[in-house]
């Protein structure tokens, strides 16, 4: 394995704009910071609203020559580019961990769940078809067809460095759309990376532009105001969606929103409770809770309550806190000192409102932007927690009696992305499928990504689906053409 020096010295540091790795026109370049240590792991170029222009010139300038290009070459990139990561595992998972914080096990995790998507979208671009057949009247054929939106504008969060941006690449790549992509100032290492990858796999020069930017609303702003930009792809909090969208409305542009979430995660009285144990840590724990698929709100019926939440702060304490890369890591810090001392907020906030603290509870440590996983029972269903997206490594648990309340209370939100529930009766799991309103649901499991399922949320929590089939609709227009029959 290469040593971080090494890796390091492989990762592109500059802006990517119509095939050329160029400096950025700001004079502060931005400092990506290892949020084990608080110090810098690389400089990289930032960009201004003209290097954004630039990028969108290339992808504009090159649209309806790759929207020309076969099903079957955009695939054969595709299915290069996913070669190139997977040789390259490794390495990507020590930058994601470096970067991000996650321990280098779930960095892994993270490289196969991300390079899915390439793989996934790579074998759906021979496959957009349409349809032709007689009209009802019979006077004619109808034609319908697929073609490219254009050129697209993605903004990635910090979360998923690699996963979020090949979630949005892949189907844009293998849909015969362009792109500018704008990583999260946090996280913008891995990203690059994976460009380089895509550049090696011999993508052509425009299709793919990525700028990194410290100023991002007054870069992104002229790109969304631009008419030559036909769709907008945003993963990130609901406020920031909420102006993009108000944004994106000024040129009617095809939008793709994955916004926030307030995922329940429900426990019956008949449920394992081992195994909802089990599933409670994927759904909390993955990516230190720093997910908007992480359960943020801990349902349990009266009956189980202390015996789950008694195992569950069991499991949570034996996490170890460290830096991701270090050998026996099994929970890396916050992304940053906000990070951290929100954590803290919400703690002190839910035990003034009556909550007791299992486990937990406060930072760990003087480096770095730890805080230990914690576990909150008793928590008041009107407790202010519960109404937050924590994204972060705390557990509220409060109480129900029926499963007409559970529900209610999972419903009390203004978000619906994701919900998770854990019993053994059939027929309630069925009942819930329909009741719980969220755009998708596990069903005594706390994992339900997957790169062939389509992944978002009703309410507040987005519109639009990334993954599937459905990923790739994202990034299509329907043509409808009739020919009278002679």
């Amino acid at each position: 394995m290469l040593t971080e020096a090494e890796l390091l010295a492989k990762v592109p540091t500059g802006l990517y704009i119509n095939g050329q790795w160029v400096e950025g026109s700001a004079k502060t370049p931005i400092s990506v910071e290892d949020p084990a240590t608080g110090k810098t792991l690389l400089t990289i170029a930032n960009a201004t609203a003209e290097d954004g222009m630039k990028a969108l010139t290339a992808a504009a300038d090159v649209q309806d020559s790759w929207a020309k290009t076969s099903p079957r070459e955009r695939a054969e990139i595709l299915r290069r580019t996913f070669e190139i990561v997977r040789d390259r595992a490794e390495e990507f998972a020590m930058l994601i961990s470096l970067e991000m914080g996650k321990p280098l096990a779930e960095a892994r995790g993270e490289v196969t769940y991300g390079n899915e998507f390439v793989r996934w979208f790579g074998e759906e671009a021979a496959r957009i078809g349409g349809r032709f057949g007689s009209n009802p009247e019979g006077t004619g054929k109808m034609l319908i067809t697929k073609r490219p939106v254009g050129p697209a504008f993605a903004i990635t969060p910090w979360n998923f460095p690699l996963a979020m941006a090949t979630r949005k690449i892949a189907p844009a790549i293998a849909a015969g759309c362009t792109m500018v992509v704008k990583p999260a100032e946090l996280t913008p290492l891995t990203t690059l990376f994976f460009v380089k990858a895509l550049e090696e796999a011999g993508l052509p020069a425009g299709v793919i532009n990525v700028i990194t930017t410290s100023t991002s609303s007054a870069t992104s702003g002229p790109i969304i105001a631009d008419p030559r930009l036909r769709k907008i792809t945003f993963t990130g909090s609901t406020p920031v969606g909420v102006r993009l969208l108000q944004q994106a409305a000024e040129n009617v542009l095809r939008t793709s929103m994955e916004l926030g979430g307030n995922a329940p995660f429900l426990v019956f009285e008949d449920a394992d409770i081992d195994a909802a144990v089990t599933g409670a840590m994927q759904a909390k724990m993955r990516n230190i809770g720093q997910a908007c698929t992480a359960a943020n709100r801990f349902i349990v019926h009266e009956a189980v309550a202390d015996e789950f939440a008694s195992k569950f702060a069991s499991k949570m304490g034996e996490l170890n806190l460290g830096r991701g890369i270090a050998d026996g890591t099994t929970c890396g810090p916050v992304i940053n000192k906000d990070a951290q001392d929100n954590m803290q907020r919400l703690v002190d906030l839910s035990v003034k409102e009556g909550a007791d603290i299992v486990t937990g509870g406060s930072s760990l440590g003087s480096e770095g932007y730890f805080f230990k996983p914690t576990v909150l029972a008793n928590v008041p269903e009107d407790a202010s927690i519960l109404k937050e997206e924590i994204f972060g490594p705390i557990a509220p648990i409060v109480r129900f009696k029926t499963e007409a309340d559970a529900v209610r209370l999972a419903n009390n939100t203004e978000y619906g992305l994701v919900s998770y529930a854990f019993t053994k009766d059939l027929a309630r799991a069925m009942r819930l499928v329909d009741s719980l309103d969220t755009g998708m649901s596990g069903i005594n499991t706390g994992l339900v990504s997957n790169a062939a399922a389509p992944f978002g949320g009703v309410k507040q929590s987005g519109m639009g689906r990334e993954g599937g089939s459905e990923g790739i609709e994202e990034y299509l227009e329907t043509r409808y053409v009739l020919i009278p029959n002679l």
